[in-house]
């Protein structure tokens, strides 16, 4: 491509945004600013966090993946969501009961570094293309699996809304492929949601509240607690999930520059409460999706959803009562429909061979089963026990594939 890729992508735009393009960037913005949005909330209220520092804490993560995720679509044309790491949060907001937010910051400032440096050293793209990849495809479903399965389950707790977007979504996918089907469950189940009155409003906060700065403080107890497992977290479980899901999509992911780009932020967003500002696995499985259009105008899904993450941040305060409203189950059943895609295909390619089947078996059952130890999830422990079960006895496997690459 001739001139500045970054450039070019942007004045690309017009051609790329659409309904599909667009109507995707809505689905990965309600998904990935409701729930998750939640959980700050709750992790900053059990870590004694005032209601200022924690609009300041959602104005940081959202704000700065918002601009991730705007210039990583744009530089590299691939539909790379930024975000930032769920259970980093709730390891953050479990570690605040015993540092002060200060020692926290600089906790953060410190992971960021770490993972700065294991970008700048390669390590992170060499290990990424190293792994197999029906390991990698099967734990990305082992970790998203669970969107699917919770779909399923929320019939149980709200029949009509989730009911009612599942076969809005199976009716468009037949009758009108013209039409987003993950759209057309969202035009369902909101109207109806809002008829039946399950939007729950409590005190509105209409007060506008600035952002605040906050400076570190640095504790060697509070790096060894918070730095090294974020900065674990951040690698080897988001970026990792998208590193798959991206593969899974055809496309070449820049590992070493997301890391970089995310932690380079990350600094900036830590002096205002973001622990962490990385790569979004679940967000960019919906933006990469078969059902965005063209591999080559995916991006555009990112690139609007960084623009709906930068203004949820600028305006978290006037909009955090309205995302404690909306009804969970719709959050969920949007959630489960978006990801349906990028399972079927992971799944199909994590076993569409003979080869590291028994390593990839384990690594989709570590990840389903959501262990956690050590303060690192699931995804990091999939791809570890897959590998040391091919090790163990597909160990042949590992020779045939740097075989077939060198040639």
């Amino acid at each position: 491509m001739r001139g500045n890729p970054f450039l070019t992508n942007f004045k690309d735009l017009r051609h790329t945004l659409n309904l599909s393009t667009i109507s995707t960037a809505v689905v990965t913005a309600s998904f990935g600013c409701t729930g998750p949005a939640l959980i700050i909330i709750g992790g900053a209220a059990n870590g004694g966090l005032t209601y200022a520092q924690t609009i300041s804490w959602l104005f940081a993560i959202y704000f700065f993946s918002g601009l991730l995720g705007i210039y990583l679509a744009l530089k590299y044309r691939q539909p790379i969501a930024g975000a930032y790491t769920i259970a980093g949060a709730v390891l953050v907001s479990g570690s605040l009961a015993n540092f002060t937010l200060n020692e926290a910051i600089g906790a953060y400032l410190i992971a960021n570094i770490l993972v700065i440096i294991l970008g700048l050293s390669g390590l992170i793209d060499k290990v990424m293309k190293w792994m197999p990849t029906p390991i990698v495809m099967a734990m990305i479903v082992g970790v998203m699996i669970r969107f699917a399965i919770d779909m399923i389950t929320s019939i149980t707790i709200s029949p009509l809304l989730a009911g009612s977007a599942i076969l809005a979504f199976l009716l468009s996918s037949r009758f009108f492929k013209k039409v987003p089907p993950v759209l057309s469950a969202l035009l369902v189940a909101v109207p109806l949601a809002i008829i039946t009155n399950a939007f729950q409003f409590q005190g509105e906060q209409e007060l506008f509240i600035v952002p605040q700065l906050i400076m570190p403080a640095f504790s060697m107890e509070a790096i060894v607690s918070i730095s090294i497992p974020l900065a674990l977290l951040i690698i080897c479980s988001e970026n990792a999930q998208a590193t798959g899901v991206l593969m899974a999509q055809g496309y070449q992911p820049p590992n070493n520059a997301m890391a970089i780009s995310g932690s380079a932020i990350g600094l900036v967003a830590a002096f205002f409460g973001a622990h962490a500002i990385n790569i979004a696995g679940p967000g960019t499985a919906i933006c990469s999706a078969n059902e965005v259009g063209n591999k080559e105008t995916r991006y555009a899904a990112s690139f609007v959803n960084g623009i709906f993450h930068t203004l949820y941040g600028l305006f978290a305060s006037l909009i955090v009562p309205f995302v404690i409203a909306m009804p969970s189950v719709i959050v969920t059943v949007i959630a489960g429909l978006a990801m349906l895609g990028v399972l079927t295909k992971s799944l199909k390619t994590a076993f569409s061979n003979s080869q590291f089947q028994m390593g990839a078996f384990f690594a989709l059952i570590i990840g389903i089963s959501g262990v956690n130890f050590f303060h690192i999830s699931a995804p990091l422990w999939a791809i570890i026990g897959g590998l040391l079960i091919s090790f163990l006895i597909e160990k042949e496997h590992f020779g045939l594939r740097l075989k077939a690459e060198m040639k």
